[in-house]
């Protein structure tokens, strides 16, 4: 990829670049283990077939569920296979996803003007950093479908995230609907508030980061969303939170990763695990990857589906709010955490 394509990180970051060499070189430093790469333990989330769901057998149908449900509540993580898109949506997906971000930087930054998104749509680095942790060495399209669906001014691009969109939003709703079923209720919460055109695309690429000292390509997070179906190339470099210690997700080409968010282990009363979960540079491979958000209208009002509530009943919009909120001033999200009931705040 062209040198002029690359957001200028190293220009942007110069300040904390210099001031995490100078920690570095201070030996004594209590901090100094926090920026160094830690070599994360690689492994394979549990794989699930989904072609079970369709199969004449109900025993069969009923364990391919529970193996969804109990992935979601052990890693909050897992792959699924045979789950009915095809390889060509992902390979022209993949086309048209290299071809935008092969576009000058500087003309990126406008993309509002060429690819008729929602102004802010691309993003690169991290505006709020600090200090290193906080930084994240990537760029991104971040889409609301609403760009997109329904759209009268196409383009390739629109055009291929249309054809996506349209098939991984029956994915989730149903994963979304056997989730809640394990649960104890048959609800059709799911496919009245989180529409195809409430839900976000993002296109992720990580460019090659040459700096020695670990540098996250994503800061440790949890998603603020139900559901997130990710489709990510073989580079490697995702990493989740599992009995405490990192690990490395290894790479499947024939496979999505689907992991839970905040609003599902809200929803579910703690019972499914929205995980923290980092993508880590490499130095010298760029990294693709794209992320469905299942999410629900702003004025969606969240409550556990059990009681006694872990959590206080929140809208969407008032989460998102908080977050937004929280990284601002602290420079990272706090979460579900900030909506716990009184009782247990």
């Amino acid at each position: 990829m062209d040198s002029n394509s690359d957001p200028p990180f190293q220009e942007a970051y110069k300040l904390l670049f210099d001031k995490t060499r100078n920690i570095n070189n201070e030996e004594e430093n209590k901090d100094n283990f926090d920026y160094k790469e830690v070599v994360a333990e690689e492994c394979e989330l549990p794989v699930i077939d989904l072609s079970r769901l369709e199969a004449s057998d109900e025993v069969a149908r009923e364990e391919c569920k529970s193996q969804i449900a109990r992935a979601s509540q052990e890693w909050g993580f897992f792959q699924v296979v045979r789950h009915g898109i095809s390889t060509e949506i992902f390979s022209r997906l993949r086309y048209e996803q290299e071809k935008v971000f092969k576009q000058p930087f500087e003309k990126k930054i406008k993309e509002h003007k060429f690819l008729n998104f929602s102004a802010g749509s691309y993003r690169w680095g991290t505006p709020s950093a600090t200090c290193i942790r906080q930084l994240s060495w990537s760029e991104a399209f971040h889409i609301p479908l609403t760009d997109i669906l329904g759209s009268t001014r196409s383009n390739s691009l629109s055009w291929t995230i249309e054809q996506f969109a349209t098939t991984v939003s029956r994915l989730a709703q149903t994963l979304a609907d056997i989730l809640a079923e394990k649960m104890g209720h048959k609800s059709t919460f799911f496919k009245e508030n989180c529409l195809p055109n409430t839900c976000y695309l993002r296109l992720n690429r990580y460019p090659p980061c040459p700096i020695a000292f670990g540098i996250h390509g994503l800061m440790p997070h949890t998603d603020s969303d139900f559901l997130t179906i990710l489709y990510q190339d073989q580079v490697g470099g995702l990493q989740l939170v599992k009995d405490s210690k990192w690990i490395a997700v290894k790479p499947n080409p024939d496979a999505l990763i689907i992991n839970i968010g905040d609003l599902f282990q809200a929803w579910s009363n703690g019972v499914y695990k929205s995980v923290e979960h980092r993508v880590m540079t490499n130095p010298k491979l760029e990294r693709f990857s794209m992320a469905y958000f299942f999410c629900p209208s702003n004025d969606t009002v969240i409550e556990s589906c059990r009681e006694p509530s872990v959590y206080r009943k929140f809208s969407f919009r008032e989460y998102r709010q908080q977050v937004r909120d929280d990284v601002q001033k602290l420079g990272s999200k706090i979460g579900l955490p900030r909506f716990l009931t009184l009782d247990r705040a």
